[in-house]
């Protein structure tokens, strides 16, 4: 694959994240769970879709900022590159992961 091929993958994932998920919005679930309708089992179910919210949208703003850093780095000619060892990135895991900063070996070594 080409450099071209992984810029339109991650422009388009940006886009899904931009564009907001199937998922609600943290608005309107905070908003419909603010009220002291329902007994306690549903109260504190809609506090944890409410918590899972907030994570899903902390979880996306990481990956948007990773999109913005592999973009700058296809922008500098450095994508594709380990960030730890500076050995190339298999295509394999840029194509399931093309926002990655690491190869497999070295991201191994972090969770080890």
């Amino acid at each position: 694959m080409n450099v071209e091929t992984y810029r339109s993958a991650l422009l388009q994932k940006r886009g899904e994240l931009l564009g907001g998920s199937a998922a609600k919005p943290l608005q309107w679930t905070m908003e419909n769970n603010s009220g002291r309708q329902g007994d306690m089992a549903d109260q504190a179910s809609g506090n944890n879709e409410v918590h899972i919210q907030l994570k899903l949208k902390q979880t996306d703003a990481k990956i948007l900022q990773a999109i913005e850093e592999a973009l700058r780095r296809i922008e500098a000619g450095t994508y594709g590159v380990c960030r730890d060892c500076g050995e190339p990135i298999a295509e394999a895991r840029l194509t399931a992961i093309p926002w990655t900063r690491v190869c497999i070996t070295c991201k191994e070594k972090q969770n080890a």
